[in-house]
């Protein structure tokens, strides 16, 4: 009598672990560049983020107030070893790796819930506008019209200046909204990813810190390019105390 072997037993579809993959030992240099950029992320750039925005805030307080710190952050001797040690090389190096990160699609965006996926592409992008927005704010404060490290004065007014373009302020608004996101989940990343929030629940609180850092972050900015919209328009000339500007 025939028999009829039963078919075998289809095999289980591979699970899927959700969270944040953790950076592994053994990958050689391209490990050790992703723990710098990773790092990088947030020293020296989220904290030189923190202490822009910071500096920014003082425009509250009215122009006068803004020329002093600026004229504070200026008078640092060797103050471009400072910013080219400190601000451009590694903003340069943190950007430029997280696009070859993004060309190369080592992002495992597969190993991420599908809340994870939209967040994780959501970095990525954010990531390319802050760095837009960032080159075309150091060109514009930094390098172009008024020479502001000789005229701390006009600084204000020349914000002001900037902001009479709708199409720039609108890019500054952009900008700020996606470099606030960009760090935000980035220090959550962070944190997943060197092991500093083990387990789901720490993550999920750890959100709510991150969360709660974005709005506080957002809430300064909005402050602050509301100074410069609502105060009288500053010409660009320095205030009194600051010289006069020759132009």
């Amino acid at each position: 009598m025939a028999t009829t072997a039963a078919p075998p037993a289809p095999s289980p579809a591979p699970r899927v672990e959700s969270g944040v993959a953790p950076l592994r030992a053994g990958q050689g240099r391209a490990f050790l560049l992703r723990r710098l950029h990773s790092l990088s992320g947030i020293f020296p750039v989220g904290f030189y983020l923190v202490e822009h925005m910071v500096s920014n805030a003082f425009a509250t307080n009215g122009p006068k107030a803004y020329a002093k710190q600026v004229e504070f952050l200026v008078s640092f001797p060797f103050l471009i070893a400072i910013e080219t040690t400190f601000i451009f090389l590694p903003i340069l190096f943190h950007s430029l790796y997280g696009f070859y990160i993004w060309y190369r699609g080592e992002t495992n965006l597969g190993d991420y819930p599908w809340t994870g996926n939209w967040m994780y592409t959501a970095q990525r992008w954010t990531g390319g506008l802050a760095f837009a927005y960032m080159a075309f704010h150091t060109w514009e404060m930094r390098f172009s019209g008024v020479h502001l490290i000789d005229h701390p004065g006009a600084a204000f007014g020349k914000v002001q200046l900037a902001f009479e373009n709708p199409w720039v302020l609108a890019f500054y608004v952009v900008g700020i909204v996606a470099a606030t996101w960009h760090f935000s989940y980035g220090v959550w990343l962070f944190a997943a990813k060197w092991g500093i929030t083990v387990g789901e629940q720490a993550r999920q609180r750890f959100g709510y810190v991150c969360l709660a850092m974005a709005i506080v972050f957002l809430t300064v900015w909005w402050m602050t390019v509301r100074s410069f919209l609502t105060w009288p328009r500053q010409p660009l000339a320095s205030l009194i105390g600051y010289g006069f500007l020759g132009i």
